[in-house]
């Protein structure tokens, strides 16, 4: 295991977390049906490997899965450069939405301007922008809709871009769902089918905003979700706008050094009064939804510590987890606090930015539980299956690869408990 004092950063080394992937064993596709996917089950040990149709099995009766519900948006827009040469043929420039600009903020805001609309983008052929504007047709309701992009300023490698259109009866999600193309992870280098339009994509998927999906939801079907109610067990649902970030890879040799990616949440008061209200063996379904449970906790210690923050003011930041202190407080007076900080604020729900790494020897405060796929190698999202199992990552990672799991997006997953002596707070 890994051991430190939890009110000081960890450094880690990152050759520590890095083991061989097979291209093989990478899932390009998803199964041909969501549950049928391969399913490890660990719990101090690996004790089953088995199929998500039958979690059941392997989840009490007094739990509750808690899902995020981010809709993964059509982000990637094309505009088509026509390029005078001797051939006359169009020159693609790629636009890739990561997060609209502060004055956009929260997401929800950004999916329902009118008229115009700044980003955060990613611009793939920027060399080939040599004109004030891009502009595309949109055909809408027997009409054309005049849609344009303009550069705003560079953003270390990154670029603001202020989206227009020339009629206000249509908002931006809209014309995302018109132009756009939903965004696979990088590695899948292929263009998006039919079917990749609805299977990534959960099957709860509501709250429009994510640029990557929660991909451990992916394996849950309506059938499943049925079948996981018929058992008492409950269904909870939290938003976690997934950002670009989630695929930056690890770059620094010292674990602690790497900055880690900011993403907006969003949970609101009737949920919140429901995890102070049951105890219940709380599973976090997907990374994602573990850092919201873990970050809430810890925005409500700031607030205990400072009372007057302002809503524009609570997020937290990358480390803070490791350096707040917390000494007797447990979950209720943590999560009590962040609501009547909002009945102060007259706030129905929290909105907020959370930087959370977890890295091994963090102790989770809320999630009893998490079920996720099978990551990257050097990656921030393997570092939180080793916060869980320590050095068993290796052996659990290595069984899954000698049994033909499938990795990353499209792939398996598995079921960690997490062990009682790194849970903490009740």
């Amino acid at each position: 295991m890994y051991l430190y004092s939890m009110k000081q950063v960890p450094k880690l080394n990152l050759s520590d977390f890095d083991y061989h992937l097979p291209n093989e064993r990478i899932a390009y596709a998803p199964t041909a049906n969501r549950a049928e996917s391969k399913l490890l089950v660990w719990d101090k040990q690996i004790n089953a490997d088995s199929l998500y149709d039958n979690i059941t099995n392997f989840i009490p009766s007094n739990s509750t899965l808690l899902f995020n519900n981010s809709k993964v948006i059509a982000a990637r827009i094309l505009f088509e450069k026509n390029i005078e040469n001797i051939d006359q043929h169009k020159s693609v420039i790629e636009i890739f939405c990561l997060e609209p600009s502060l004055e956009y903020s929260p997401v929800q805001l950004a999916m329902q301007a009118t008229s115009k609309v700044q980003w955060i983008c990613l611009v793939g052929g920027v060399k080939k922008w040599k004109t004030d504007l891009l502009e595309k047709q949109i055909k809408y309701n027997n009409k054309i809709i005049h849609f344009y992009a303009k550069k705003i300023n560079s953003l270390d490698g990154k670029f603001l871009i202020e989206f227009s259109w020339d009629d206000d009866a249509i908002i931006f999600s809209e014309i995302l769902a018109l132009i756009g193309q939903i965004p696979l992870p990088p590695y899948i280098e292929r263009n998006v089918n039919e079917s990749d339009k609805e299977r990534y994509q959960t099957t709860y998927a509501t709250e429009e905003g994510s640029v990557a999906a929660p991909t451990a939801g992916l394996h849950f079907s309506k059938a499943l979700l049925d079948k996981i109610s018929a058992h008492q067990i409950d269904q909870q649902f939290i938003t976690l706008h997934v950002g670009a970030g989630t695929f930056l890879p690890v770059k620094t040799e010292i674990i602690n050094e790497h900055p880690m990616h900011a993403e907006f949440f969003e949970i609101d008061q009737k949920t919140i009064q429901y995890l102070i209200d049951n105890k219940n063996n709380f599973f976090a379904v997907g990374t994602t939804t573990l850092r919201t449970l873990e970050s809430i906790y810890w925005l409500g210690v700031k607030i205990i510590n400072n009372p007057q923050l302002q809503p524009s003011e609570l997020h937290l930041s990358q480390w803070e987890a490791y350096t707040l202190s917390d000494v007797g407080l447990d979950n209720s007076a943590s999560l009590s606090a962040i609501l009547n900080w909002m009945e102060k604020n007259k706030l129905n729900a929290l909105i907020s930015k959370t930087q959370l790494m977890i890295l091994p020897g963090y102790r989770f405060k809320i999630a009893k539980g998490l079920i996720t796929n099978f990551h990257q190698p050097k990656s921030t999202l393997l570092l939180i299956i080793a916060a869980i199992v320590g050095d068993q990552w290796k052996e659990i990672y290595q069984h899954a690869l000698d049994k033909q799991y499938r990795f990353l997006s499209y792939g398996d997953g598995c079921l960690f408990r997490i062990p009682s002596d790194l849970t903490s707070g009740t």
